[in-house]
């Protein structure tokens, strides 16, 4: 009779370690995903703030039709790479809308009096800090991966992964020459 018990009390050990081993892959999985949403609030934040900055600027620099098309470009990618892209798809759209804003700073050089604009110094100020909440974002998504990454490759997690539908998942690296926030100087 102790020995049925003994059998009871170990399959009932095991079906509660599995139990808390799916919950645990779950929740780690969930929590890689929510990070991953931090990105595109960001580059959707980013990228909504483009054309109040083009606009300012094309005010003063109407000639410079190819740039501003080139934003307007960059921008319907992030969209599209926010919606359903993967993190490469999301860098990628990342260095290309980084570029585009660039060349509005660029352009944007060239005119003094816009510069001195408070307007468009508003708009530098909030697009400095969405940059840095975007560096914090791709930063908490990349400790999220690397955590959920960890437990998907180690025993005894490794075991539950296929129960738990969890998988690993690529980190959010960026693009040569994305590594550090561009410079522009005014």
């Amino acid at each position: 009779m102790s020995t049925l018990w003994i059998i009871v009390a170990i399959v009932a050990a095991l079906a509660l370690f599995t139990v808390y081993a799916f919950n645990k892959l779950r929740r780690t999985d969930i929590g890689a995903q929510e990070a991953l949403g931090g990105i595109d609030v960001q580059l959707t934040r980013r990228a909504d703030l483009i054309p109040n900055l083009v606009n300012t600027v094309k005010g003063y620099a109407q000639h410079e039709k190819g740039v501003f098309e080139a934003v307007t470009e960059a921008r319907a990618g992030v969209a599209k790479a926010a919606k359903d892209g993967s993190p490469a798809d999301k860098a990628a759209a990342d260095a290309k809308l980084s570029k585009a804003i660039i060349d509005v700073l660029a352009v944007a050089e060239a005119y003094p009096e816009l510069q001195a604009s408070a307007n468009f110094q508003s708009l530098q100020t909030e697009l400095a800090e969405t940059e840095n909440k975007l560096s914090f974002a791709r930063q908490f998504y990349n400790d999220a991966v690397a955590k959920l990454n960890s437990l998907v490759k180690t025993i005894p997690w490794l075991f539950f992964t296929g129960i738990a539908g969890v998988s690993a998942r690529e980190f959010y690296d960026a693009p040569e020459g994305q590594a550090a926030p561009p410079t522009v100087t005014f």
